[in-house]
């Protein structure tokens, strides 16, 4: 782990002392650490770490291989077939086991499990997403006291849940056959892709994934405490309402004094009685206080609030944790010229464009997420100008690490993601049972989530599931006219009776949606499923389409929100290789096929790029595989940013009542394990090219160009709230066979809506070509930016096809040449480049040695260009230099 990372995490774990350790009052005994892990019939006998899944201990004991590696996902099937006993053993003294009350804290078991302390079962878990605390006063030992947890196979209970369920059927019974995954997930209160997923492998995971203790005391403990600023819009004032969850033994009288230093200090009296109880304080603030924003729009300070509780019999507990100052608003409201609704964040008063992509899990075993990952992920975010993520529902509620990395302030000068999150909870395309024990893990589980998460500045929106509303309206799952009552009943109860209105109880200061996509308000109108969840008028949209050709920008829907959108590719070679061997390396290969769980994912792929690219025909197998890699990340590159742009300069348009377009969240940022999908973010870290030009196409000024009824349109995309700026177009010719601009021109100053879009540029491109000369559709590219009117340059390079690059006339072979040297900073490297002839897409890839280059997959139309390179651990310029493979577009055939 780097330096920074370091330092980052070390703040984390300061913060976070008291939320991720015992409760204040109790004293506690930690079970994690070395477990005994059997089997049904014990022919397997392991030692098991806790925290941690069957499949990571198997492997660490060398039992089984990487179950990433090749076909194991099918080989190692059985594991999660089989049923498992994770047991302990511990001891307690003397002084522990006179306390007037113990329980046994299980802050994650995964999934179905009968738990037994000394032979007496103490409680069973059904659902993942759940902390479970079971009593155990009066059954601990003078000595030795054994503790087991027995886990019922994930897809077996799944299984039996279904076919219990015979009044009607609850679809989809199994994922297609192409993701080679299990059945009945939605039967089931655990991570719904540990099923298979179109991105990811079928691992239906079994174990103690989170910690284990023991909590011993006498008067009391606090379970958790949130803190939830509010805006009194009246007084024009602020108020902390803070509430803190205790389980009391014996009646007690304490004064509680909560303190931000610098804001406000105020005592509370407090009186408890046996059980659990909630109990709420408002701290006022009469001062001003300074806001926390999104990344890119202001500063994101946090600060800290103090609380310390005097118990009339002298104990004393404390607590510690970070606040944020903000309001957030879900603006859904009728917009001139245009029907239907707006929808858009509302961040302390201002409106925010969000821009980001969507999250999944880190990893299929989710005792092997580091903080190391989640930290790189989350800058990685960060340095690509995003500014929001939404977790998906179909994975976890992430730990609270990610959580407080989005809210925190940097440190080591390395400036973090302050990231709105948009989080779902776990239910995903799919139709979900109704039965009362389902309903009420669900419950605890939403109020356990929504309590772990609402003190966090960062979560700007609850959504109650993925495109299950989607599901229904657009029948997928060939349900009768006569039966779709049925199925409604059931949504409106689970999702809006249930999830809804506990989220509401619990949390008033942020929006909630009941699904995504969704119609809104407009949705709850029709009975909370819309006859088209997907009209651009209203709500969020998801929008999938692979046949049709990407550059054309007209086919895309002109939506208030694009929740979703994305093409697939393939990750690098050196990624790849980790999981398989040389003779995988072929795209008609059966690694290639089984690794593929998207249906004619890679005919897609090629199809695709075929439409604009001329595919990779080396006669070297090797060659060609990595070329044809290359070529699906230049093809998702290219179609995403297409999309993108065409979203964010839409910000401001209301075309045949369409438009106002306020977000882009492309699917998706992270991969699960090394194949296709979606992501900009390969396994392991490595940026995609789609990665690099994330951070130009979510620049905070963006010039964004398209061709509109044969004129050349550009227009200047600013996010800026503070400022009007003026600005003008810079516009160039080349040709293929030069480096010479063929011709310049400049537009006149315009001044560019804050906050907007605005067109600064049109000119015909038949007249463009004939003005410059020597140009034509085919021979050249056009080159754009901004700049202010004393000529600096404001935004990223961008660039337009007059035509498609296969058909590019003068396109040579560019013989990239390099030279590698230490820049003279920490870990810090200059590649100089020279070519021969201007180069599409250049793209520089360094194997396993971690890290990302300032630029990559661009143009070079000069015949020397500088890149730096930040690795992320030791490295040297000879290594680099030995690793380091370029590849541009015309190299490929």
């Amino acid at each position: 782990m780097n330096h920074a990372v370091w330092s980052f995490a070390c703040l984390y774990l300061l913060e976070a002392l008291f939320l991720d350790g015992a409760s204040a009052g109790a004293e506690t005994f930690s079970l994690n650490g070395k477990w005994k892990l059997l089997n049904s019939n014990s022919s397997v006998s392991v030692s098991a770490e806790v925290p941690g899944c069957v499949h990571t201990a198997l492997q660490r004991q060398g039992f089984i291989s990487d179950p990433y590696y090749r076909f194991n996902d099918l080989a190692y099937r059985w594991i999660s077939l089989d049923n498992w006993t994770y047991t302990t053993s511990f001891s307690v003294p003397t002084h522990a086991r006179g306390k007037g009350k113990a329980v046994l804290v299980f802050e994650g078991v995964d999934t179905i499990s009968t738990v037994s302390l000394n032979g007496v079962i103490i409680g069973k878990t059904d659902n993942m997403f759940r902390r479970y605390d079971f009593e155990v006063t009066g059954l601990l030992k003078d000595q030795e006291n054994v503790l087991q947890v027995w886990i019922m196979s994930a897809v077996t209970y799944a299984s039996q849940r279904s076919r219990a369920h015979t009044e009607y059927r609850v679809p989809p019974d199994c994922p297609p056959p192409v993701q080679k995954g299990e059945c009945h997930v939605n039967f089931i209160r655990k991570a719904q892709s540990s099923f298979s997923w179109d991105w990811g492998p079928s691992f239906p995971t079994l174990g103690i994934w989170k910690g284990v203790r023991l909590e011993v005391f006498n008067t009391l403990r606090v379970l958790s405490f949130t803190t939830v600023p509010k805006y009194d819009s009246g007084n024009s004032s602020w108020n902390v309402e803070v509430e803190l969850f205790f389980d009391v033994v014996v009646a007690s009288k304490a004064l509680v004094l909560m303190s931000i230093p610098l804001l406000h200090s105020e005592e509370f009296h407090l009186s408890l009685t046996p059980g659990q109880s909630r109990k709420s304080f408002v701290l006022q603030i009469n001062q001003s206080v300074s806001l926390w924003w999104p990344f890119g729009h202001g500063e994101q300070p946090l600060y800290e609030l103090e609380i310390q509780i005097n118990m009339e019999g002298g104990e004393t507990f404390n607590a510690q944790r970070k606040v944020a100052f903000r309001t957030v608003e879900l603006i859904q409201e009728p917009i001139p010229s245009s029907p239907g609704l707006s929808f858009y964040f509302r961040i302390n008063g201002k409106p925010i464009f969000l821009k980001g992509s969507n999250w999944i899990p880190v990893h299929a075993f989710q005792d092997q997420v580091t903080t190391d990952m989640i930290t790189v992920l989350l800058r990685s975010a960060q340095k690509a100008n995003m500014n929001a993520l939404r977790v998906w529902g179909g994975g976890v509620y992430e730990q609270d690490l990610f959580y407080s990395l989005c809210d925190m302030y940097g440190i080591m000068s390395i400036c973090l993601l302050f990231c709105q999150i948009w989080q779902d909870f776990m239910f995903a395309c799919a139709l979900y049972p109704t039965e009362k024990d389902f309903i009420q893990t669900v419950r605890e589980e939403v109020t356990q989530q929504v309590r772990r998460l609402k003190s966090h500045p960062s979560v700007v929106i609850w959504s109650g599931n993925n495109e299950n509303e989607a599901a229904i309206a657009a029948d997928w799952f060939s349900i009768s006219a006569a039966e779709r009552p049925l199925y409604v009943r059931d949504y409106v109860s689970l999702y809006v009776e249930n999830i809804r209105d506990l989220v509401l109880q619990e949390d008033s200061t942020r929006p909630f949606l009941v699904s995504s996509p969704t119609n809104g308000v407009e949705s709850e109108k029709e009975g909370w499923v819309a006859h088209d969840p997907y009209d651009p008028h209203y709500g969020d949209t998801h929008f999938y389409s692979y046949y049709n050709d990407c550059w054309n920008w007209t086919a895309f829907p002109r939506t208030r929100f694009a929740s979703e959108y994305g093409f697939q590719s393939w990750p690098s070679l050196s990624t790849l290789s980790k999981v398989s061997v040389s003779s995988d390396w072929d795209f008609s290969s059966n690694f290639s096929s089984h690794r593929q769980h998207h249906e004619d994912g890679n005919q897609q792929m090629l199809k695709q790029a075929e439409l604009h690219y001329i595919l990779p025909n080396s006669s070297d197998p090797v060659q060609r595989y990595r070329d044809t890699i290359y070529i699906t990340q230049v093809m998702q590159a290219q179609c995403v940013k297409i999309q993108t742009e065409f979203y964010r300069r839409s910000r401001s348009d209301i075309i045949e009542g369409k438009g106002h377009t306020m977000g882009t969240l492309y699917w998706q940022l992270n991969d699960i394990w090394q194949g296709p999908s979606w992501s900009s973010v390969e396994f392991g870290g490595k940026w995609k090219m789609l990665h690099y030009w994330a951070a130009d196409f979510y620049a905070p000024v963006l010039s964004a160009g398209v061709e509109d009824e044969g004129d050349l349109l550009m227009y200047a995309v600013s996010d800026r709230h503070s400022e009007r700026h003026k600005v003008k177009a810079k516009v160039k010719l080349y040709s293929w066979s030069s480096f010479d601009a063929v011709c310049s021109l400049e537009s006149n100053v315009t001044t560019v809506k804050e906050g907007g879009s605005t067109l600064v540029f049109q000119h015909p491109i038949s007249a463009l070509l004939e003005q410059c000369g020597n140009c034509t559709r085919r021979s050249c590219i056009v080159t754009f930016h901004l700049s202010t009117p004393e000529g600096q340059m404001i935004s990223p390079l961008n660039h337009i096809f007059l035509s498609s690059p296969r058909h590019a006339e003068g396109l040579q072979k560019p013989d990239i040449t390099f030279t590698v040297k230490d820049a003279g900073i920490v870990q810090s490297f200059v590649v100089t480049l020279h070519c021969s002839f201007p180069a599409v897409y250049v793209w520089l890839d360094v194997d396993d040695i971690p890290g990302h280059f300032n630029v990559n997959g661009f143009l070079m139309l000069s015949n020397k260009s500088t890149v730096t390179f930040g690795a992320w651990r030791p490295t040297t310029a000879e290594e680099i230099t030995a690793n380091l493979h370029i590849t541009s577009l015309r190299d490929v055939y």
